[in-house]
């Protein structure tokens, strides 16, 4: 069963031509298959000079990794969305295929495995094209403890 991109803009700060993820194809604790489109939109904000470069594929991920994340925790009883922003801390063992997304015809397959979740998230990452590679790594996303407003 597919998880919707209302679901997804529901649960994750991502708003707008800024979430850039369709659907959950399917999921579990441990990983997330999710598939994007907006790599052809002449409207994805992350282009620049009209074109969308390979590095921007860490956002897809990290945008994966977020779903997967108030997947888990709700499905554990927990609020949805975590209390505190997320950081990207650190992308290691990048390996980019291409250059370009915009330029890729079929839609993304964003595939996310967590490796370990605490007071910050680590996570490997593919992003593939009908069983092509084409971005790859890992991401660490730091979350910030909510501050409290006097």
């Amino acid at each position: 069963m597919s998880i919707g991109r209302q679901w997804i803009s529901d649960h994750i700060p991502h708003k707008g031509n800024m979430l850039l993820l369709d659907c959950v194809e399917r999921w579990d604790d441990e990983q997330i298959l999710c598939v994007a489109s907006s790599h052809r939109s002449t409207s994805n904000p992350l282009r620049a000079g009209g074109r969308l470069g390979a590095i921007c594929g860490v956002e897809y991920a990290a945008q994966a990794m977020a779903v997967h994340d108030a997947l888990v925790r709700t499905k554990e009883g927990g609020e949805p969305q975590r209390s505190g922003a997320g950081y990207l801390a650190s992308v290691r063992e990048l390996c980019m295929e291409i250059t370009r997304l915009d330029d890729i015809e079929g839609d993304l397959a964003v595939s996310a495995t967590r490796l370990a979740a605490h007071s910050s998230l680590l996570y490997s990452f593919v992003i593939s094209t009908d069983r092509r590679m084409l971005v790859k790594g890992r991401i660490i996303i730091f979350v910030a403890a909510q501050q409290e407003v006097p």
